[in-house]
């Protein structure tokens, strides 16, 4: 099963809608079919690695990230084409939470004659690979990661608001590597007008072409400049300009070719962040990278919209009573309304570190 995750791996990020998937063929104790989920329209993971092992796929086991499809999509189900190659055994890490099946894959398998069997070894990592996938197929929003990076008491600038940088080069190559897995990335114009960022992604020697996610700008009133680093044409991808009523139908129509999405206003005259995720979940897209400004994470935190957090953690200090934090806002009156998580992993890039949590919340 690690070599199917391993397989899943390569998926990552090219996929959406779709899961990242992994399957291996094994026969004889060998390995004799691999493959990976291809971009929407392509075959799933299950039938790249049944097309690579041909023939030696008859009365083989195959093991798979992700349960099986047993409908109809952009493909046939995966179910068919296992039973149609004879497949013996099908080893699964973990379970669809696709509500569009009415049948489970293990129910059409064993009607066939063919034996299944989960991997609850496995489960974690797989869940984990396709956690984007499980929020929008149950919720048709994006899975939503905040991203920051502060110093050791807590700053994200120094009092001038130079944030350049906080980390080190490991932890900024990090991003980068995680805007390639990522279908969108978000900031807010403040963050526009103050750092005049490009938002895509750079990676050297990548061992794939790197993917440029959708950028997005939050601007309620309509002040992000046409001179905007990336508004500019020769930058690759695309930009999209999300705002409400409160800008003017002149500036809108100025920001041509780029899309400027209109939606209405929250209480305090903001885009309604619900809205733009429905949106954005209505469009395919289903991971969304957050990175700032403090107001607008504010915004997530409050609105309990955060689905994972990542914290990088420079040894610095900076000092300063009015150098900038991460989150902003009117923040909580009392420490027992905090939003709380719960500490998933802390890795080690370079001299910074990394803490990935999770919040904790009822999912039901």
């Amino acid at each position: 099963m690690q070599s199917a995750l391993d397989q899943a791996t390569f998926a990552l990020g090219r996929t959406s809608p779709n899961p990242p998937v992994g399957a291996v063929v094994v026969q004889a104790g060998a390995i004799v079919g691999r493959g990976w989920t291809q971009p929407p329209g392509g075959p799933h993971a299950e039938i790249v690695a049944l097309q690579s092992a041909g023939e030696l796929a008859r009365g083989a086991d195959l093991y798979v990230t992700l349960e099986p499809c047993t409908i109809h999509g952009r493909t046939p189900p995966c179910t068919e084409a296992i039973i149609a190659a004879g497949v013996r055994r099908v080893f699964i890490a973990s379970r669809d939470p696709n509500p569009r099946f009415e049948r489970d894959a293990a129910t059409v398998l064993a009607a066939a004659g063919v034996e299944v069997a989960f991997d609850p070894a496995a489960e974690p990592i797989a869940i984990q690979q396709t956690e984007a996938f499980r929020r929008w197929i149950t919720t048709r929003r994006p899975f939503v990661i905040v991203k920051y990076a502060m110093t050791l008491d807590g700053k994200i600038a120094a009092r001038t608001n130079d944030a350049r940088w906080v980390t080190g080069p490991i932890a900024r190559q990090a991003v980068h590597e995680l805007r390639d897995r990522t279908d969108a990335i978000l900031v807010g114009v403040g963050t526009v007008l103050a750092d005049d960022p490009l938002l895509t992604t750079r990676i050297d020697n990548h061992w794939r072409p790197v993917r440029h996610p959708l950028r997005i700008i939050l601007d309620s009133r309509g002040r992000t400049p046409l001179s905007a680093a990336m508004l500019q044409p020769d930058v690759p991808g695309r930009t999209l300009i999300a705002t409400t009523a409160a800008s003017t139908p002149e500036w809108r129509a100025a920001l041509d070719p780029h899309e400027v999405l209109l939606l209405p206003t929250n209480d305090e005259g903001r885009v309604d962040l619900h809205t733009l995720l429905i949106e954005l979940g209505q469009r395919d897209i289903t991971s969304l990278l957050v990175e700032g400004g403090s107001e607008i994470i504010a915004g997530f935190v409050e609105t309990r919209m955060i689905d994972k957090l990542l914290t990088f953690i420079a040894p610095k200090i900076v000092g300063g009573a009015g150098a900038p934090s991460p989150v902003g806002g009117a923040g909580v009156a009392r420490m027992a309304d905090a939003a709380q998580f719960a500490l998933r992993s802390v890795e080690q890039l370079g001299a910074d570190l990394l803490l990935t949590v999770y919040p904790l919340r009822d999912e039901g």
